[in-house]
């Protein structure tokens, strides 16, 4: 693993990203890794941009105006789950092991923390898809669970592992 970047910059996803997003996810080694279909239309991101609430953190990175990652955590809206929150992410290809990841889950997790006041952070992950299993640990997550046959990829049904992290401190 190399040391981050420093022109990598985290921001908070917005209008001037749509196009940059949607090509991210429409990559086929990100779009096999996630639950996106492929061949996805900006317009579509910009329904999700609009969707946007306090209950939702998207964030982008990105160096110089190229989107190279994406990354949504969305706190449930339900009373009693409130100190729940879900996440996913892609990082384009090239910069996958390059401490992209790493930095928006940082971002996300310190938000998710001492602003949301989220004790749990969950995510599915595919269960063959080792660097992220392992970005994940590095945060604190854990395989509370392996789910059988739960997504359609490249016309076979795949495994994924439920993971999750619990803030122990209030």
């Amino acid at each position: 693993m190399h040391p981050p970047e420093p022109s990598i910059v985290i921001q908070r996803f917005t209008e001037a990203h749509l196009e940059g997003v949607a090509a991210l996810y429409n990559e086929p080694a990100v779009c096999r890794q996630v639950l996106q279909m492929p061949f996805q239309s900006v317009e579509m991101w910009r329904k999700r941009l609009v969707m946007d609430n306090e209950r939702r953190l998207q964030l982008v990175a990105v160096k110089g105006t190229e989107v190279i990652g994406q990354l949504g955590l969305e706190q449930y809206l339900r009373v009693r789950q409130s100190h729940v929150g879900s996440l996913g992410m892609g990082v384009a290809p090239a910069w996958q092991g390059k401490g992209v990841g790493s930095r928006l889950l940082a971002a996300a997790l310190e938000v998710a923390d001492n602003w949301m006041n989220l004790r749990r952070v969950e995510l599915t992950v595919y269960a063959d898809n080792e660097p992220a299993h392992n970005l994940y640990r590095k945060f604190g997550f854990e395989v509370e669970g392996r789910l059988r046959d739960y997504a359609l990829r490249d016309g076979m049904f795949v495994d994924t592992l439920s993971m999750a992290r619990l803030r122990t401190s209030a």
